[in-house]
């Protein structure tokens, strides 16, 4: 079972020159994707004009785990903590109501390309902490590069939540294929290039649950990069009413022309009228990815003091 969410779907809010696109909005109380899918709360794409800061995030336990696709991103919190976080490294932060954290775009001249993905906290998880690494190009271009992991496997960041984030970037043609457990289920989002998931075609900006199956398997059809997590199946929850000024104004959620030196994503014009032809059409959508809930419609790291 699929649940698809094409990038013109996503809440996309503007703040300044700031942009920001929501994969689950949690204000959209109609969507049964608002409260995210399975253990996953939060995915979210910014991308940040030079020296802008990012909005405060809601005060809520999660681990949050950040990617800077390009550019680098300054960051400090009230504790004390600051760094900054650059292009090809992921960081885990986990954080508390208590902690107030800023971010912004740590370069004057140039963009920032950024996602986050937010996890339910686990019990286990402490109240606050950080941790990150360079995960480059070549250890992910054509595999499956495990980059957070309950057990930090293969050098990767350490997340309590039992979930695995996954990377790659392939070249056209590369097939890819992902094994399920039992009660486990996938999302993945494509951040650049096209991918086919089955008969599905997926661009840019567009994401897929995968549930109650036995692997998931990608190909591309240009070269693409995309990220890949694997969730235990919770049952659905109720979206958090906590709204983030960061979504700011609801617009469609087209992306604006960006000039050449502004280039970060990288990816050919995507190709929408071959992407809603490879779907056929077809879509189905899920409040979680608990099967019963299913319904129709080498690496560096760097210590944190």
């Amino acid at each position: 079972m699929i649940t698809l969410r094409r990038d013109r779907e996503r809440h996309h809010g503007r703040r300044r020159r700031s942009d920001v696109w929501l994969t689950f909005y949690p204000g959209a109380d109609t969507d049964p994707l608002a409260g995210g899918f399975g253990a996953l709360d939060v995915f979210s794409e910014n991308q940040l004009p030079p020296g802008a800061g990012v909005s405060p995030q809601p005060r809520r336990e999660a681990e949050v785990v950040t990617y800077v696709q390009s550019g680098a991103l300054a960051q400090q919190d009230s504790t004390g903590h600051s760094g900054m976080v650059q292009a090809g490294e992921f960081q885990l932060r986990t954080i508390g109501r208590k902690v107030h954290h800023s971010e912004r775009n740590a370069s004057e001249t140039d963009w920032a390309h950024i996602f986050r993905m937010s996890l339910r906290p686990a019990a286990a998880a402490p109240a606050q902490s950080y941790e990150q690494r360079l995960f480059p190009v070549a250890e992910r271009r054509g595999v499956l590069c495990v980059v957070a992991s309950p057990d930090g496997r293969g050098n990767s960041l350490h997340l309590h939540q039992d979930a695995t984030i996954l990377s790659a970037i392939l070249e056209p043609g590369q097939h890819l294929i992902h094994e399920l457990a039992p009660g486990r289920c996938v999302w993945l989002h494509v951040v650049q290039g096209e991918v086919t998931l089955d008969d599905v075609v997926l661009a840019s900006g567009d994401g897929v649950g995968v549930a109650n199956e036995r692997s998931v398997s990608a190909t591309a059809r240009e070269e693409a990069e995309i990220l890949l997590l694997d969730l235990p199946a919770l049952p659905p929850t109720s979206p958090t009413q906590e709204v983030s000024h960061e979504h700011g104004e609801h617009r469609s959620s087209r992306r604006r022309p960006v000039a050449p030196a502004r280039a970060h994503r990288g990816a050919r014009p995507r190709n929408r009228a071959a992407a809603e032809a490879g779907s056929g059409g077809r879509r189905q959508d899920a409040a979680g990815c608990h099967p019963d809930a299913l319904v129709r419609a080498g690496r560096h790291a760097r210590a944190w003091p």
